[in-house]
């Protein structure tokens, strides 16, 4: 099956390596989990954004590190991509919900593999609304309409406020995927790259949906668009700086 040959690739490549001296002390003090358990973690990485990891397990392979973000502003938080499954999704909104009181008003899908969609059932069954590309959709309902499809639509970009502060999404063309989007919150310069952009020294990974031509001009406007960001989150691995970038540009030339 498509997604299981997609964890496969990403475990026998060796997806997970060390961060650059520069992104260790972007992040020095960061590392410490806010919330963890078997199946959750969630890691302040800047002021007002949080990076959540959930784990897909995988037959003979064991659990998949998957990342996703929280932004959080006041008493609101925009959220980019759904853990892997229910059970880890419901796990966040209630962390989010229950012991910090904060009000989830969105979850974003980045694109439509399940490390992004995988646990939006658990966001609707709370009544918040889900927000994916119109690519994400249409490629959902005929790739994979097993899998829950998000509600709300944008073409090449949205803005969601956060109490009195704007997260972006936006597409900036194919890579990973056809239809994969990035998030942005420019009050801490925080770049969600999702599985566009890969770890410090990751291989290629899965390429099943790829568009090799088109990954490293993305990944330049990306550059060329927010050339103050400071932190990036990948899809899967440890969070860099502009490195991380640079390196994904390298890595599909």
């Amino acid at each position: 099956m498509m997604i299981r040959s997609f964890f496969t690739i990403l475990i026998s490549l060796g997806l997970l390596s060390k961060l650059s001296a520069e992104t260790s002390d972007t992040l020095k003090g960061t590392d410490k989990p806010v919330y963890q358990s078997q199946t959750l973690s969630i890691t302040q990485i800047s002021p007002h954004v949080y990076l959540h990891t959930s784990f897909l397990q995988i037959e003979s392979f064991g659990k998949v590190p998957c990342n996703g973000i929280i932004v959080v502003n006041g008493n609101q938080a925009v959220v980019f991509d759904s853990p892997a499954d229910d059970v880890s999704a419901e796990e966040l909104i209630s962390f989010l919900t229950s012991k910090r009181k904060l009000d989830i008003i969105a979850v974003v899908a980045t694109h439509f593999h399940a490390d992004c969609v995988g646990g939006l059932k658990a966001f609707h069954d709370h009544n918040i609304r889900s927000y994916a590309n119109s690519r994400t959709i249409n490629i959902l309902k005929t790739k994979e309409p097993q899998l829950t499809q998000p509600e709300y639509t944008f073409t090449d970009s949205l803005i969601l406020k956060v109490g009195n502060l704007q997260v972006y999404a936006g597409f900036f063309g194919a890579g990973h995927t056809p239809d994969n989007v990035v998030g942005y919150f420019a009050a801490d310069s925080v770049l969600f790259g999702g599985c566009l952009i890969k770890e410090q020294g990751a291989q290629k990974g899965n390429l099943n949906d790829a568009d090799l031509k088109a990954w490293p001009s993305t990944v330049q406007k990306l550059k060329q668009r927010f050339p103050e960001v400071k932190i990036v989150v990948p899809g899967h691995g440890k969070p860099g700086g502009q490195n991380l970038l640079d390196y994904t540009i390298e890595l599909f030339k």
